[in-house]
């Protein structure tokens, strides 16, 4: 009998005919090989985070969350390997005996660590690039049911890091970390005008910085890194603090004023003003997983592209300008951050350093044209979707602005020859 399975974000569904829970490399080997040889598809899936359908399942669906945990670690050169379906919010305790941590994470810390490297999520940070540049080893089992071993020194990483799912089924990933490290945050409100006249400044003079832009107002949220060592001892860290600034205001308070908006969006700009004047400063100091990851319970749609940062001003301007022209009424921020350039074929970042602009909107919005009006824009730029966030672009518009397309193309195809880990989405992003 199918089973349903729903993602996060509730923009997609499926329904997988058979669910497996592998708990070794034999157990998935086993599971591919049967399905090539029954001519059926296969589609890991862990947390469930992505927007888009790339995980969608309507055959087999292998689900990773019992291939768990860490497999080794080597500290002399500061690498630890992980099985893949590692939630990233448990990797940050796996390390710290070891006195070592991830380069940069991003704000959410729920998905597993294959489906983050997989689909390029990235954290922001000029100098840093996605979680999937730290990756320098992994193991997986490919479309003939063949245990594939990928270094460092084989060309094929630079797919396999951001494999889209495309390419096999990951076992364990080994990752590049660093010695551990602690984080003093700033977080304060500033005029939208000039955090984007001063984001290319900003971005170069701080180690992480993003700001948020509330719709319907002309006030962003800034939040700035700095690393410091290790035994920085923590500052404004109380348990009821977090839990005021955290819950009490981040996800409750949020989770109400969305509701409100929702199912009265006339309301929203008035609320929007109001909201934001009570946005205050807040400093603090703590490990580096605690403060790049905060909790987020409130659900929501997301659409975010990666654009050449020398155009992030005027694409921010052009979405605000467009925002306030057709009136949208939505409380949910925009959020805009950098990344190095890096040299991974699907990587939103491969080969120019780049900005992104990601927009959402709560779950129970209705829909409205938003998200389609953003991604025009962001066209105009030679923007690249994020492969887990909602969009509508096909192989045909990817192929102009991955200059590596046909590359990881080659790649799959001597990975999966038949298209074991085929599904519609896929079929759509990959031709």
């Amino acid at each position: 009998m199918p089973h349903t399975w729903r993602n996060w974000g509730h923009t997609v569904t499926a329904h997988p005919r058979q669910v497996i829970s592998p708990t070794s490399i034999e157990d998935v080997v086993h599971v591919v090989r049967r399905a090539r040889a029954d001519g059926a598809a296969v589609k890991a899936v862990g947390a469930g985070h992505s927007f888009s359908a790339i995980a969608a399942a309507d055959d087999i669906q292998l689900d990773l969350s019992r291939m768990r945990g860490l497999v080794e670690v080597d500290v002399d050169r500061s690498r630890a390997t992980l099985r893949a379906g590692t939630w990233l919010h448990e990797i940050p305790e796996l390390l710290e005996p070891h006195g070592l941590a991830m380069a940069n994470l991003g704000d959410i810390d729920r998905q597993s660590l294959a489906g983050a490297i997989s689909t390029g999520t990235h954290g922001t940070g000029i100098r840093y690039g996605g979680m999937a540049t730290q990756v320098v080893g992994a193991t997986l089992v490919d479309g003939r049911g063949e245990v594939r071993t990928v270094t460092e020194f084989d060309p094929d990483l630079q797919a396999v890091a951001v494999g889209l799912g495309a390419l096999g089924i990951l076992v364990d990933i080994t990752l590049q970390c660093v010695p551990a490290f602690a984080l003093h945050s700033v977080e304060q409100p500033k005029p939208i005008d000039a955090a984007i006249d001063e984001f290319t400044a900003d971005i170069a003079e701080r180690d992480h910085y993003e700001f948020f832009w509330f719709p319907n107002t002309d006030v962003a949220y800034t939040k700035t890194n700095h690393r410091l060592p290790a035994d920085t001892p923590p500052v404004n860290t109380g348990r009821l603090r977090r839990w005021v600034d955290d819950e009490l205001i981040g996800n409750q308070t949020l989770r109400a004023l969305c509701a409100v908006t929702s199912a009265a969006p006339a309301v929203a700009p008035a609320i929007a003003r109001g909201a934001v004047r009570l946005l205050g400063s807040q400093t603090f100091t703590d490990s580096s997983a605690r403060v790049f990851a905060r909790p987020r319970t409130v659900r929501f749609r997301e659409m975010e592209y990666a654009i050449p940062l020398d155009c992030a001003q005027e694409a921010v301007r052009r979405v605000r300008d467009m925002v306030e022209r057709k009136g949208y009424r939505f409380i949910f921020p925009m959020e805009v951050r950098a990344a190095a350039a890096d040299d991974l074929m699907l990587s939103s970042a491969s080969g120019r350093a780049s900005a992104y602009v990601a927009v959402h909107r709560y779950i129970r919005d209705h829909e409205d044209g938003y998200f389609d009006a953003v991604e025009q824009i962001m066209l105009d730029y030679a923007g690249r979707p994020h492969w887990g966030k909602m969009h509508t672009r096909d192989a045909a518009y990817l192929r102009t602005v991955y200059p590596r397309f046909d590359e990881f193309l080659a790649v799959r195809a001597r990975f999966d020859p038949d298209a074991v880990f085929r599904n519609p989405h896929l079929t759509t992003v990959l031709g």
